[in-house]
C-alpha cells in the first residue's frame, strides 16, 4: 500500500518518517514530500486561510501532486487536501490528519467517495493544557506584565486588576468545552483549590466538576477558558451580549481558535473595562498588524499562537495517526 506523507515546517520529514514506523511495519510504502514555505508565519498564513475559506482556498503546489494518483493513502497537517486534490487522487481509500482539526480536507466529498478522513484528536492535550495554566496564572497575577514594566525600568504594583490580585484558590473557573484538552485542564487547575464549572453540549459522561448552561457560566465564572470546536454554530459564542453579563473581575482566556470569540467585542469589552481582562494566543488576524487594538490595551496578555509549540505534540502527532490507521485496517480484514 502506497502512502504520501506531506512534512512541512513544523512537522519535518524526519519526523514524519520516525514516526510512521508502525505503517512501514504492516506493509505501506511510504513517499515524504515538503510542504514548502519560507517562513512559520506564511504556513500559519495558508493554515488560517484554510480554516476560514475550506480545503480548497489554497492550492498544493504540483510537485506534490505529481503522482498522487498512485496512492491509497495520503498523511498530511496542513497541507489541503480539497476536492481538487482528491479528483486527482483516484485510488486514495484514507487521509490521515496530524491534528484534531480537519478543516484542510474535503470532509463531505470524501465520504461521498467512502474515503476514510481521520485526525489525531488529544495530540495537543497536554501542550495546549499547560499553557492555558500559564495564561491564567500571567493574567490574573500579572506576570508577563510585572516583567514588561520592569523592562521599561518601571517598579509597578498597580495594574488594571488593582493592586492585590485574585488567587485561583478563591476562583470560579468556568471551561467552555470540556473534551480532552477542558479535561486536562480541569485536572491541572483542581489541585489550586478553585471551583470548577463547564459548559459542553456534548458531554454526557461523569465528572466531579459541575457541568451548566452556558449563561450561568458566563454570569458565575471569574476566569473563563475557551476549549470548543470551531464550526459555524459556534464562531462568536463569546460576544457582546456574554461581556455585558460577566462579572467586572471576570478574565477570559482563549488558546483555542480565534473566531470563536468575537474580537471585536473583546476589544471593546476591554477598553471600556467591562471585564477585568484576557489572555490571548489565537488571532483573526496573524501575525498581529502593527496597529493592532490588543497592543495598547494594557488588561491584556498576548502571545503569538504558541499554545501547541512543543516538540513532544509535532513528534506525537504521527505516531498517534499510525495507530489508528493500522487499527483500521485490521478492523476492516
Amino acid at each position: 500500500m502506497k502512502c504520501l506523507a506531506i512534512a512541512d515546517l513544523f512537522i519535518d520529514p524526519k519526523m514524519m518518517k520516525d514516526g510512521l514506523t508502525d505503517l512501514t511495519e504492516v506493509g505501506f510504502d511510504i513517499d515524504i514530500k515538503m510542504w514548502h514555505h519560507s517562513s512559520l508565519e506564511d504556513l500559519q498564513k495558508d493554515n488560517i486561510t484554510l480554516e476560514k475559506q475550506g480545503s480548497d482556498a489554497v492550492a498544493l503546489p504540483e510537485a506534490l501532486l505529481e503522482g498522487i494518483d498512485q496512492y491509497d493513502w495520503i498523511v498530511t497537517q496542513f497541507a489541503p487536501i480539497g476536492k481538487t486534490t482528491l479528483d486527482k487522487a483516484t485510488k486514495v481509500k484514507g487521509v490521515g490528519v496530524l491534528r484534531a482539526g480537519i478543516e484542510n480536507v474535503a470532509v463531505e466529498y470524501a465520504a461521498s467517495r467512502d474515503i476514510h478522513v481521520i485526525n489525531t484528536p488529544g495530540r495537543s492535550e497536554t501542550s495546549v493544557s499547560e499553557f492555558t495554566v500559564g495564561l491564567i496564572l500571567s493574567e490574573i497575577r500579572n506576570i508577563a506584565r510585572g516583567h514588561q514594566k520592569l523592562q521599561d525600568n518601571q517598579w509597578v504594583k498597580a495594574y488594571p486588576n488593582g493592586i492585590l490580585a485574585p488567587e485561583l484558590k478563591e476562583s470560579t473557573i468556568g471551561l467552555i468545552g470540556y473534551g480532552a484538552i477542558g479535561q486536562r485542564v480541569a485536572n491541572l487547575l483542581r489541585p489550586f483549590g478553585g471551583k470548577i464549572i463547564f459548559y459542553d453540549a456534548y458531554y454526557n459522561g461523569a465528572t466531579i466538576d459541575q457541568q451548566v448552561s452556558l449563561s450561568y457560566l458566563i454570569e458565575q465564572a471569574d476566569i473563563i477558558s475557551m476549549h470548543y470546536r470551531l464550526t459555524e454554530e459556534t464562531r462568536g459564542m463569546l460576544n457582546h451580549t456574554h461581556f455585558s453579563k460577566m462579572k467586572a473581575n471576570a478574565v477570559v482566556i482563549n488558546s483555542a481558535r480565534s473566531g470563536l470569540i468575537s474580537e471585536p467585542d473583546l476589544i471593546e469589552a476591554l477598553q471600556n473595562q467591562r471585564i477585568a481582562g484576557a489572555a490571548i494566543d489565537v488571532f483573526e488576524q496573524e501575525p498581529l498588524p502593527a496597529d493592532h487594538p490588543y497592543l495598547s490595551l494594557d488588561n491584556l496578555t498576548i502571545t503569538p499562537h504558541i499554545a501547541g509549540s512543543t516538540y513532544g505534540n509535532f513528534t506525537n502527532s504521527p505516531r498517534i495517526l499510525a495507530k489508528r490507521i493500522v487499527n483500521l485496517l485490521a478492523e476492516e480484514q
